[in-house]
């Protein structure tokens, strides 16, 4: 294996320290992807520097020129407080050819607004919800086709940020209501899809050209209360103690009917090509009791942490944690970018 210059580039905030020792889970927690990852790119050999972005390309610049890295591992879920810009700062890389891991400009941009994504997928017949976006500053007017139950979301916020179950409404006034919180808190457009009951399952996707999926995965809850929707609310994913005390739990999805498997992958492999996409990333999907697979969002560069759902599916057919990362950064080594052809 070919030990290589690696920059890592990180939120200011998040740059880890280089040991853990007498942390807490709680500490480590808003940093912990950003720890995994590095200290595996060094117990792996490579020459690896950590670099704090905030608000300037200038930064990175002269970090580029300094180290020389032979690739960037991008960590960045935000440039100067927005998602919106990473695929600008990815441009930027791809215009001094700069390799980096993960998606590339388009497939972010592609799949940053959840309209404009759902849009693309059902021009290509895959089976999204149907929704409305609910923009800021408008009137909140339910079109006469699209029934209730809705869930209200934020347009453009990933990793559940701002879904509660209060999220799920049942009629016009509570529509309202939900949109104006996303409007008022988030700063962000609004939308509303369908709400699907069925069960909710996540397949991850590694690769460029040549696909792997890993296996369905199964979001489950044992003791959450009697009739509560079980949808990855914010509480679900980073709330700790809630996780606890509604039993959260995810793992291979099992009891699929015949077939069932083989569709939720080709979906999702098609999604993960229409949409642009290369590097890695993960599916979300809906299967109803009827069969029918539902694809609620594809979400480039997730979450990498160590024992988290992307690692540990991967793990579950023999990729260890080293070879994932290790199996990304050279799938950024080997991006065929435009200038690279």
């Amino acid at each position: 294996m070919t030990k290589l210059r690696v920059l890592a580039l990180v939120d200011e905030e998040f740059v880890p320290p280089d040991s853990i020792e007498g942390l807490t889970d709680k500490e480590i927690a808003p940093w912990k992807t950003e720890y995994d990852v590095v200290v595996t790119l060094k117990e792996l050999g490579h020459d690896t520097r950590v670099l704090g972005v905030s608000n300037e390309l200038a930064a990175i610049r002269e970090a580029i020129q300094e180290h020389r890295p032979r690739i960037v591992f991008n960590l960045l879920e935000e440039f100067r407080g927005l998602g919106v810009f990473v695929p600008y700062l990815l441009g930027y890389l791809e215009l001094i050819r700069q390799p980096y891991t993960g998606c590339n400009p388009t497939g972010m941009m592609l799949t940053h607004s959840k309209a404009l994504s759902k849009k693309i997928l059902k021009y290509h017949r895959i089976r999204v919800p149907e929704f409305v976006v609910f923009p800021r500053n408008r009137k909140v007017k339910r079109p006469g086709h699209l029934d209730f139950p809705l869930i209200v979301k934020s347009t453009t916020e990933h990793g559940s940020v701002g879904i509660s179950q209060a999220s799920i409404v049942n009629d016009d006034a509570k529509l309202e209501d939900r949109v104006q919180r996303i409007h008022d808190q988030l700063g962000t457009d609004a939308i509303a899809e369908q709400y699907i009951e069925g069960r909710e399952l996540y397949v991850g996707v590694i690769g460029n050209h040549r696909l792997q999926t890993l296996p369905v995965w199964e979001l489950l809850f044992s003791n959450l209360a009697e009739g509560a929707p079980r949808i990855a609310t914010e509480k679900v994913k980073w709330d700790a103690g809630y996780q606890a005390r509604s039993g959260v739990t995810t793992k291979a999805a099992t009891d699929l009917a015949n077939g069932v498997k083989e569709r939720i992958l080709r979906v999702c492999k098609r999604a993960y090509r229409i949409l642009g996409q290369t590097g890695y990333a993960r599916m979300d999907l809906r299967l109803t009791a009827a069969g029918e697979i539902y694809l609620l969002e594809s979400n480039p560069n997730p979450q990498l942490a160590y024992g988290e759902d992307f690692a540990e599916s991967a793990h579950s057919v023999g990729v260890t944690y080293e070879q994932l990362i290790e199996r990304i950064l050279q799938l950024g080594v080997r991006a065929r970018n435009d200038w690279r052809w």
